[in-house]
């Protein structure tokens, strides 16, 4: 089959790789019919190299249609079934499970590396588990996983079950917004712009959203929010902008949509592609002991945040000595909540809004480019250079 593979610093390419099959009875096998390109695979294509091999492949956002179930699956799954996959592989029944902490699942944690559940297609940190930017996926824990969906209808309408919706979900969620309270989206890529939709749709009053992109931010007015551009803050930083514009005291949580990637950061951002370029042995040991992220954008949402206020945290960050500003947070009393986020914990909650005619959350207005697998590396260009208006790309294999 074809498949998009790692195959270097800011290297991607579709190959030829060996099909899939069942390897355990829990296991399902599905046709690829939309796979997306995530904000969080930009890591890979420029950080988190010295955890991936030459050949692995990428992609963690799919869905498609069931083509072998394993014995152990078949009570969840049949043939022909139309799926969303949930990008970690949660069991369903363990411990951590059964108290709605699927990211953590430890049927499927990776212990050597002290890391949470396995992930599609991100490196040896997470299992190393082969991606869905391919013509067809292994589904390992397919008899809970897999979210059955009906046909018919868009793709785009399911598939950001797969990720970006429950993650924004779970950020809103954990941002703890009070009714007709005010919140405040920082980064309005994919997760960002959910994000503001989920809020309003929530209940939160004011939603404020920040980004520097023309397109993100016409994007988010249109769903609601009140966009500040942060090249036009002329002078002030973003937290005292939004101080400045909630009342002398900021909005009541903050939502740090953006994560290592931030604008920003000059020598950390060296420091992050000098890594890059170590043997792996060796930058794997740097990046685990002495790993740095780009904090602008969780600095901003922990100090324009108010004083009593909560901030979540959807972006993904890798650090291990980043530098907090602790006085600053404890005299504030800052709550702060984060983590990969929980895929089934709220997948029922979800689901009816993605099923509603009138589409409350804009599932099919978020999508702005659609390209064939083979046309894979280009999108990873485009998205991470935010040009021709790209929001978010979904591959057809």
């Amino acid at each position: 089959m074809k498949a998009l593979t790692w195959q270097g610093n800011e290297k991607v390419q579709v190959v030829d790789v060996p099909d899939p099959r069942i390897e355990q009875p829990t296991d399902a096998v599905i046709r690829v019919t939309s796979t997306a390109i995530c904000g969080s695979d930009l890591h890979l294509y420029g950080v988190l190299g010295p955890y991936l091999k030459p050949g692995d492949v990428l992609g963690h956002e799919a869905m498609g249609v069931v083509e072998e179930v394993g014995a152990e699956a078949s009570g969840h799954l049949k043939v022909g079934d139309r799926v969303v996959v949930p990008f970690n592989i949660s069991c369903g029944h363990c411990w951590m499970c059964e108290r709605d902490l699927f990211a953590q699942c430890e049927t499927t944690q990776v212990r050597d590396e002290g890391k949470g559940a396995s992930l599609f297609g991100y490196t040896s940190l997470y299992g190393s588990v082969p991606g869905g930017q391919a013509e067809y996926l292994r589904v390992p824990q397919a008899q809970f996983g897999p979210i059955v969906v009906p046909d018919g209808t868009p793709d785009e309408q399911f598939l950001f079950l797969s990720d970006i919706l429950p993650t924004a979900w779970q950020a809103v969620r954990y941002a703890d917004v009070p009714p007709g309270g005010t919140v405040a989206v920082l980064g309005l890529g994919p997760v960002g712009q959910f994000a503001v939709r989920i809020a309003r749709h929530l209940g939160a009053g004011r939603v404020i959203a920040v980004d520097r992109v023309p397109e993100r931010l016409a994007l988010a007015e249109r769903h609601g929010a009140e966009p500040v551009d942060l090249d036009g803050l002329g002078g002030s930083d973003v937290a005292a902008a939004l101080i400045r514009m909630v009342d002398g005291r900021g909005p009541d949580a903050t939502i740090d949509a953006v994560g290592m990637e931030a604008h920003g950061g000059g020598l950390t951002a060296l420091a992050q592609k000098a890594t890059g370029l170590l043997p792996d042995a060796i930058a794997q040991k740097v990046t685990d002991k002495m790993a740095v992220d780009r904090l602008e954008a969780l600095h901003a949402a922990l100090k324009g945040v108010r004083r009593g206020g909560t901030v979540s945290v959807s972006g993904v960050y890798g650090g291990e000595v980043d530098a907090m500003p602790m006085m600053e947070m404890f005299d504030r009393g800052i709550q702060l909540r984060m983590g990969q986020a929980h895929v089934r914990r709220w997948t029922d909650d979800i689901l009816p809004l993605v099923l509603d005619p009138a589409d409350p959350l804009g599932t099919l207005d978020l999508t702005t480019h659609r390209l064939p697998l083979a046309d894979a590396a280009r999108g990873y260009e485009m998205f991470r250079s935010k040009s021709d208006g790209c929001i978010k790309v979904v591959l057809s294999p």
